[in-house]
């Protein structure tokens, strides 16, 4: 199916649509096969709510000059990082962040190669301008809430914690039945919510050369995935002090050095139980196991389910609310 022009405004000249139905769109990119998917609902005009499940390092920022439209972004698993000039932004596990797409923004990247999240996208032009109308009580101004929690950034989180959890944690599981309705409703608990948050103080971000030795780190444990390398050992490697590198490596990954190099053979493993039909005691060998039962407590620890119930499908590998509401 061919993307309508609005799409590529939106999403950029190398969107694909995968599917469409009157409720919602999937979204492809070309050149990514099935590792970038969006699965898009319209809420309301100018409010869309797009789920995405990603296996792939990068996304290409998506042509946005127009400041008057904004992004409610909640990580359900993996990890984002945003940059906009000298500074990167990270978004972990449980958390919530509000960005304002004014151009400035680079490529999105995901540190662990992997992202499941869900984004609310609130175009100011088009979103209705009294939500009072829609729902009593909900007295919201759409741009005064992006100006106050961006200010001139034009960046907000908002670390994990219970209420942001509440919000968000039933997005992922909605019943067919009730999801257009269900949608709006969420959308306006959530805008609701967001109106409660203070004004921020300044926000935090790491820079171009942490960033940089962190994914050297990285580029370096990748390549010797035998060594049980320690922090100090690294430090030395890479001649900075033992702090700075532990600080810029869990700013970027979230984690620990050893605790990413373990993750990865997980998620590697993981790409081989979706893509071949390897037996999986053949793929604990190429990572290091001789026992499966082993390689299955490793596997459930980082994946969350044993290797055979991923690859039956029992978790499906998508944050999406499943079409027939199963």
């Amino acid at each position: 199916m061919e993307p309508t022009r609005e799409e590529k405004q939106r999403y950029g000249a190398d969107v694909q649509v995968l599917e469409r139905d009157v409720d919602r769109t999937v979204y492809s990119f070309a050149g990514t096969g099935e590792n970038v998917i969006l699965t898009a609902y319209p809420v309301f005009p100018g409010i869309e709510l797009v789920y995405h499940d990603i296996h792939a390092s990068a996304m290409p920022a998506r042509p946005c000059p127009d400041s008057m439209v904004a992004e409610i972004r909640h990580c359900r698993e993996g990890r984002a990082e945003y940059t906009r000039g000298e500074n990167s932004y990270f978004l972990a596990p449980g958390d919530l962040a509000l960005l304002r797409r004014d151009g400035g923004w680079g490529e999105t990247v995901f540190p662990t190669g992997h992202y499941h999240g869900v984004t609310v996208t609130l175009d100011q032009v088009c979103a209705p301008a009294c939500l009072s109308c829609i729902l009593q009580d909900v007295d919201v101004n759409i741009p005064e809430l992006i100006e106050k929690l961006c200010g001139r950034s034009a960046w907000f989180s908002a670390r994990s914690s219970a209420r942001i959890e509440h919000v968000f944690s039933e997005l992922y599981q909605v019943p067919d039945a009730v999801r257009k309705g269900y949608f709006k409703v969420k959308v306006l608990e959530l805008l609701l919510f967001l109106s409660t948050l203070p004004a921020p103080e300044e926000q935090q971000s790491y820079s171009r050369s942490q960033v940089r030795l962190a994914g050297q780190v990285s580029d370096y444990l990748l390549h010797n995935t035998d060594g049980r390398l320690t922090v100090p050992e690294l430090a030395r490697r890479f001649g900075v002090s033992a702090s700075l590198l532990n600080l810029s490596f869990r700013g970027v990954y979230g984690m620990s050095p050893a605790a990413w190099i373990r993750a990865q053979k997980m998620h590697a493993a993981a790409e081989l139980l979706r893509s071949t039909d390897r037996t999986v005691l053949d793929i604990a060998g190429q990572f290091g196991y001789d026992n499966a039962s082993k390689f299955a407590k490793a596997f459930r620890d980082i994946i969350g389910v044993s290797p055979n119930s991923y690859r039956a499908g029992i978790d499906r590998d998508s944050c999406a609310p499943d079409k027939a509401g199963e």
